[in-house]
């Protein structure tokens, strides 16, 4: 059996590669956040709440899937080891479904061709499958960091590096579909509304997601031999189920997930309705959209040098708490501002910089915080081994796998029910939607996105890891494997 995982410094090879996997989760995730809904809803003409509904359904699929595929990586006895197997088998699965999700038996006439309930369907059935098989890739993956190391400090460098990746290998990709592949033309002035950018797009997508998976398995693939070997036992669905349980029972687990839970949604709802508030509210051109891609790399880049010292400062969980507030009062600013009268008109070339510069600040502390968290998670590995006698890596990670993916699942479902109660018009035209309609967008919006954050804020205050808990779990597991067995002579 392998070393438990030690405190010392992870080589910045193994950190690249560990971080550069997100990349795959990132296009995914990005793709099914920002741009699914406005494709279904505006280019085919799924109506948005059946969209968010489709959506949703696949969501609670996720809850089933990802706990299993994690206690299954926990479990996994293979000459190459716990997590590479699932690594590697997903790889070409993912991007082929990824492809085909954007592409429906009748391409932009899908509608036509397959009917209302067709299309829900044909969404349905692929987001599942997406869904799915990302869960066999980003669940063992992640899982790698508490392995790696347990550094209480070191880790939420290690994660740094993955947020880092997974952003910035999605938003450069983004900044490319906005250049090349959803540009304006005389026929579709807002580029993003053009049916014909979305095959290119897939196919980009795709190959990114294949590449970026096979690099970071074969990347991380030395480290194989020190990380932890699967105990040899059989398998039981009785013994999987008291332990799943097991590991679930602890309160700071609970008080994590609910709020990792309420932060993804607050982001997820803010992500669906990004383009429509972009296109329709401020009026902003593709060209003018693909400038915040670049900006939200530098957040990206600030939040990788950021998150570790504010965590280092401030303890994570308080940390945490902090980039909560903040998010909930400076998030949606610009539009009540607007609605008061003290906001630049659509027509003002002071409005883009002003968009931008909230845009940096508001991922910077995003992105920071989502950091915090998941090197929170990481924590819980040690108590969880404390008090169960098993470590659970991939348990606790499809946990927060699953509040990830709520940003593409409840977010997107209650972004349709959203642009549904506020009478939103399908195939809608930039400065031709009723006013009142935007108004009401911003009345509806902004009192969810707030309440969400508020609720992350208070459900951390549950969490119970310190600096100063975890290094005394550290010791004491460490403490146990030094100790000679009883009866031993010394």
């Amino acid at each position: 059996m392998a070393e438990p995982a030690s405190g010392a410094r992870v080589g910045r090879t193994t950190k690249f590669a560990y971080g550069f996997g997100a990349v795959a989760f990132g296009v995914k995730d990005l793709g099914f956040a920002y741009f699914l809904m406005i494709f279904y809803n505006q280019v085919l003409g799924l109506p948005a709440s059946a969209a968010g509904l489709a959506l949703m359904i696949a969501l609670l699929f996720d809850a089933v899937s990802d706990p299993i595929v994690g206690y299954a990586s926990d479990n996994l006895r293979s000459r190459w080891g716990r997590r590479h197997p699932f690594m590697y088998a997903a790889a070409l699965p993912i991007a082929v479904a990824f492809f085909f999700l954007w592409n429906p038996p009748g391409g932009v006439h899908a509608l036509d061709s397959l009917g209302q309930s067709g299309l829900f369907a044909y969404l349905l059935g692929m987001a599942i499958l997406v869904r799915i098989l990302i869960t066999f890739y980003e669940i063992p993956s992640t899982a790698l960091v508490s392995e790696l190391t347990s550094d209480y400090d070191e880790r939420t460098t290690l994660l740094s590096y993955r947020f880092f990746f997974g952003y910035v290998g999605s938003l450069v990709l983004t900044f490319v579909t906005f250049s090349v592949f959803l540009k304006s033309t005389p026929a579709h002035p807002s580029g993003i509304l053009n049916p014909a950018g979305y095959m290119p797009y897939a196919i980009a997508s795709a190959l990114v997601m294949l590449v970026t998976i096979l690099v970071s398995s074969v990347g991380t693939h030395s480290e194989i031999p020190r990380l932890r070997a699967a105990p040899a036992r059989k398998f039981e669905w009785r013994n999987t189920l008291k332990e799943l349980g097991e590991t679930f029972a602890s309160r700071s687990f609970l008080a994590l997930f609910v709020a990792a839970l309420f932060s993804m949604m607050a982001q997820g709802v803010q992500t669906s309705l990004a383009l429509y508030f972009a296109t329709f509210y401020w009026e902003l051109t593709s060209e003018d959209v693909r400038f915040y891609q670049p900006v939200q790399i530098a957040s990206a880049t600030a939040a990788l040098l950021i998150a570790p010292i504010i965590a280092k400062r401030f303890d994570k969980k308080r940390a945490a708490i902090l980039l909560s507030v903040v998010s909930l009062t400076f998030g949606p600013l610009p539009l009540f501002l607007r609605l008061l009268g003290f906001f630049p008109e659509n027509d003002s070339s002071w409005l883009l910089p002003i968009l931008l510069s909230h845009q940096f600040f508001e991922s910077t502390i995003f992105i920071s915080a989502s950091i915090i968290i998941s090197s929170m998670v990481a924590d819980l590995v040690e108590e969880g081994e404390r008090r169960t006698g098993r470590r659970s890596e991939g348990v606790y990670f499809a946990a927060r796998t699953f509040a990830q993916k709520t940003v593409t699942g409840f977010g997107v479902f209650v972004s349709g029910i959203i642009l549904d109660l506020v009478a939103f018009p399908a195939t809608a035209k930039p400065g031709a939607v009723d006013d009142g309609v935007l108004m009401r967008l911003v009345l509806f919006y902004a009192p969810v996105f707030v309440l969400f954050h508020a609720a992350a804020a208070l459900m951390l205050l549950g969490y119970r890891i310190s600096r100063q808990s975890h290094a005394q779990d550290v010791f004491h597991l460490e403490d146990d494997v030094r100790a000679p067995p009883s009866g031993s002579s010394s």
